[in-house]
């Protein structure tokens, strides 16, 4: 279990993980009930931040964007990148060829920018009400743990859209190991959010089930971008439906 999350950890993050054996893409699909462990390392860092934010008088806002940029910076923006790739292929056309070329150039154009932007600023504004140092703790490790439970689903329920790339090479996770993550994730945010946490539970799992069947019939299947962007939304609907029910609180 502790290479299997340091598996993912090399995989999902920029910390300095050392691995005492050489690893390939197949192992990250046996690695994918430690995802929302991995979350839950991300959030947390995020969470921690704004609690220290918080010590020095920063406080709202401001510090709910440094926590956030954190968060950014551990993961090395994996995710964002996947968005950003995704939205450009998008935008180039309704050939499908022609948008996973685009998919696959590093560079981002207009589409790819505006999403990551308009991502950031939708979980910066949840992240913003949070303003309680334990409860934004709380949400940052649920919201980054249950968004990455969302992945496996997907690596499970849908083909590579390519013959090579992540999702092509990791290939599919055994259907026990997908169940392990997702009830990890749900378990922890129950554990941690309470009631709050069903209606977020369910607003993750609409966004993310929405983004993935509208990608795969686009592309064919998924890619490792399109995972990314599953991801994405996944976590921003869990911090907007939080959002709402804190603000009716």
């Amino acid at each position: 279990m502790l290479d299997d999350l340091k598996v993912a950890c090399v995989f999902l993050t920029r910390l300095p993980v050392r691995l005492s054996h050489e690893v390939s893409l197949r192992d990250l699909a046996d690695a994918v009930y430690a995802f929302p462990v991995v979350g839950v390392l991300v959030g947390a860092a995020g969470g921690f931040a704004y609690v220290l934010l918080g010590q020095i008088g920063l406080a709202g806002l401001p510090a709910a964007v440094l926590a956030l940029m954190v968060m950014v910076a551990i993961t090395g923006a994996l995710h964002e990148d996947g968005l950003a790739d995704t939205a450009d292929a998008i935008g180039a056309g309704s050939n499908r060829q022609r948008a996973l070329e685009v998919m696959r150039d590093s560079r981002i154009g207009s589409y790819g920018a505006v999403a990551v932007a308009l991502a950031l600023l939708a979980r910066a504004s949840a992240y913003g009400l949070f303003w309680e140092p334990g409860f934004f703790l709380r949400a940052a490790v649920c919201a980054a743990a249950v968004s990455r439970a969302a992945i496996p689903v997907v690596m499970l329920l849908q083909p590579s859209a390519k013959s090579s790339g992540l999702a092509a090479s990791a290939g599919r996770p055994e259907p026990g190991r997908v169940y392990a993550a997702v009830g990890i994730a749900v378990a922890l945010a129950l554990l941690l959010l309470s009631g709050a946490a069903f209606k977020a539970l369910a607003a993750a799992a609409l966004a993310a089930a929405a983004a993935a069947w509208w990608l795969g019939r686009r592309f064919g299947g998924c890619t490792g971008d399109t995972l990314g962007a599953v991801q994405q939304a996944a976590e921003i609907g869990f911090l907007m439906a939080l959002a709402t029910e804190l603000s009716r609180g």
